[in-house]
């Protein structure tokens, strides 16, 4: 999405270099998962389980970090023993949960969709992908089978791109969703990623879903201090961000509405090794999320971490106590 500041993990952002990639899976080959730098949290690997031990994974960005730590506690709650291992880069991770280093990750059903899409298929396959949630999943599952993985279903919340502008803008000229501002023949210059001149989702999608006029790009990580900063400061008129960015606010910027459905479905969902960690009592544990978890609440669990500091840990286990989803 997933993008990118450190959270952005999960979208659009350069790949890492394929020899360091190459060097990072070799070691995770040879060490057996161990080279998979490890982090406090998810009862930091307590055996007081009568259900055995799963290892959950965890891309570097708060929001997966915090997802990760309620995945242990429900999966504790369940009766298993619970670690979480942090791994930058999906290129990295998936890997290691298909080979069962790790049993359960955290995942954005349209960005997992199109990385097997390209892995398996090439960088030039047709998109698999959609704004439907369904059929998104139903392409991921498809992929996904194959390589040992286990896609459990998506709930209702929601991390995608989106795009912003400062509320005077916004107020200015009268903008509530994308089609307004291409209605308003405004020209905006955009702070997104360099990739955002050919990905679909970005200026080419801008420019023939909603006829908006993208004078240039600023080439600044995806969502990052720098890019809102410099919307805020009025060097750009929209900033490329996610939509359950908690820091929007306090640079006075508010989101423009996908209102034609420009981005792809990446509903948050569980994706386990189907032989490890495919049971119905890890299915049952991590299904319990779906009955509450909202693209809001994922912000406001942003929120506490990226602007309250506190620790993804503390912020997982009171959401887990407030909504009544551990039993024990």
């Amino acid at each position: 999405m997933t993008s990118t500041t450190p959270r952005r993990a999960r979208t659009a952002r350069a790949a890492l270099a394929a020899a360091g990639v190459a060097a990072l899976t070799a070691g995770l080959a040879a060490c057996g998962g161990d080279s998979l730098e490890k982090s406090g949290g998810g009862d930091g690997g307590s055996s007081a389980s009568g259900r055995g031990s799963l290892v959950i994974g965890s891309a570097s960005f708060t929001e997966s970090k915090v997802l990760a730590e309620i995945y242990a506690g429900l999966l504790k709650d369940a009766g298993y023993s619970t670690s979480i291992k942090t791994v930058d880069a999906r290129e990295l991770y998936e890997p290691a949960l298909e080979k069962g280093q790790i049993d359960v990750v955290p995942e954005y059903a349209a960005t997992l969709a199109e990385f097997l899409n390209k892995k398996q298929n090439g960088k030039d396959a047709p998109q698999v992908a959609s704004a439907d949630s369904d059929t998104t999943v139903k392409a991921l599952r498809k992929l996904a089978e194959p390589r040992g993985l286990k896609v459990l279903d998506a709930g209702r919340a929601v991390d995608q791109n989106a795009f912003a502008v400062s509320a005077e803008f916004a107020g200015k000229h009268q903008l509530k969703t994308l089609s307004d501002l291409g209605a308003s023949k405004e020209s905006v210059k955009l702070a997104a990623g360099d990739e955002c001149t050919e990905r679909p989702f970005c200026k080419p999608g801008l420019e023939k879903t909603y006829g908006i006029r993208v004078a240039g790009i600023d080439p600044l990580e995806v969502g990052s201090t720098q890019a809102k900063q410099a919307v805020k400061n009025g060097k750009d008129q929209m900033v490329l961000t996610t939509t359950t960015d908690a820091t929007l606010e306090q640079f006075g910027l508010v989101v423009l509405k996908d209102d034609k459905k420009l981005q792809n479905s990446d509903n948050v969902l569980p994706v386990v090794n189907a032989r490890k960690a495919g049971s119905p009592q890890v299915v049952e544990a991590l299904g319990k999320l779906n009955k509450v978890l909202t693209t809001e609440d994922l912000t406001e669990l942003n929120k506490k971490v990226d602007a309250e500091r506190l620790k993804p840990a503390d912020v997982a286990a009171q959401y887990l106590k407030d909504k009544g989803l551990l039993g024990k």
